[in-house]
């Protein structure tokens, strides 16, 4: 009996195209001590709605930026999560007023201005202007 490779319903006659190819970072997850605490930070400074939470994990979103806050032992850590922001000096601004620790405040690179902050945990999260021509 002759098997088709999975994944080739075509029988080797399918022609690629850009379907099941990546299009958005659709979830990223961040390391926290106490779900219910991350979760607050995330919801209270950020607006992020809070879409579920338990003792294990919780699951926040923002328009399409979802984050998924987990209970591990290591927290501290530079997630090398990039929020997309509209103006990265009024998030600055805004976290400042409220005591968050910025890691770096505005600077400009290649991609963007960005700003770096520490959450709670102390992870270190970006946030980056979404210029016109990376915005999908």
């Amino acid at each position: 009996m002759d098997l088709m490779p999975l994944g080739d319903p075509g029988g080797g006659n399918f022609k690629y195209t850009d379907e099941g190819l990546p299009e958005s970072v659709f979830m990223a997850t961040v390391p926290c001590r106490d779900t219910a605490k991350a979760a607050a930070f995330y919801s209270g400074l950020l607006s992020m709605e809070v879409l579920y939470s338990n003792d294990r994990e919780a699951a926040v979103r923002r328009n399409g930026a979802v984050l998924l806050l987990r209970v591990s032992d290591r927290t501290g850590i530079d997630t090398g999560i990039f929020l997309g922001v509209d103006n990265p000096y009024d998030l600055h601004r805004r976290l400042i007023d409220e005591g968050v620790v910025f890691v770096r405040d505005p600077i400009r690179s290649p991609l963007g201005v960005y700003t770096s902050f520490r959450d709670d945990d102390g992870n270190t999260i970006h946030a980056i202007e979404m210029k016109a021509e990376l915005r999908l």
